[in-house]
């Protein structure tokens, strides 16, 4: 795919665009396609699922970069990793590197920023937690409704776990790959940590 010239994220005006590439990875739930730069990750784009993966109790071990290998700058290569390790290999996800990221919500000192950066954090591997209990974390126990808004904004979704918020009466909730992605993401991290425990 060609690469295209986008504006930093991170820059003030006058500095330098940087290049964006593309990659997408086939992985359980579909197609992820991801964009970034030399600088970090920009963005991951999940694909809408309006049925669960066959066999999606027990992800495939195919999860590939289909396009864009040549592409791959290291923020790219790290997230791919890192996304395949998660799929394929959850315990491996604790000693990989996090990508570097290169997007605005991810830079600038506001409270989607904080929220996101707190899930990523404080919030592992097979747990959840409620917008309120996030809003609580992030420092403002009355921003719930913003926490919701900053899961709707968020750029980086499965690294920046975002499927791990819920409602405080249990249900999961919407998410911007579907409600059965979420529920995917949900069961596929449950069945993970009790095989790890065993």
């Amino acid at each position: 795919m060609a690469s295209r010239l986008v504006p930093n994220v991170t820059s003030k005006q006058g500095e330098p665009q940087c290049k964006e590439k593309h990659v997408v990875l086939l992985s359980p739930v579909g197609k992820l396609k991801i964009s970034g730069c030399e600088t970090g990750v920009h963005e991951i784009k999940l694909p809408q699922m309006s049925v669960l993966p066959s066999g999606w109790t027990e992800p495939s071990a195919a999860c590939e970069v289909r396009e864009g290998a040549e592409e791959l700058t290291e923020p790219l290569e790290q997230c791919t990793a890192w996304l395949r390790a998660y799929f394929c290999e959850p315990a491996r996800t604790a000693s990989l590197p996090v990508p570097a990221f290169h997007h605005p919500l991810l830079r600038r000192d506001s409270f989607t920023g904080q929220v996101l950066w707190t899930l990523l954090r404080h919030v592992k591997f097979g747990e959840a937690v409620s917008y309120k209990q996030l809003a609580d974390l992030a420092g403002n126990s009355r921003a719930a409704r913003a926490v919701g808004g900053a899961m709707r904004s968020n750029p980086i979704p499965i690294l920046i776990p975002c499927h791990r918020v819920i409602r405080s009466n249990g249900q999961t909730g919407n998410y911007g790959g579907g409600n059965l992605m979420k529920e995917w993401l949900l069961s596929h991290e449950k069945l993970q940590k009790e095989k790890l425990a065993y």
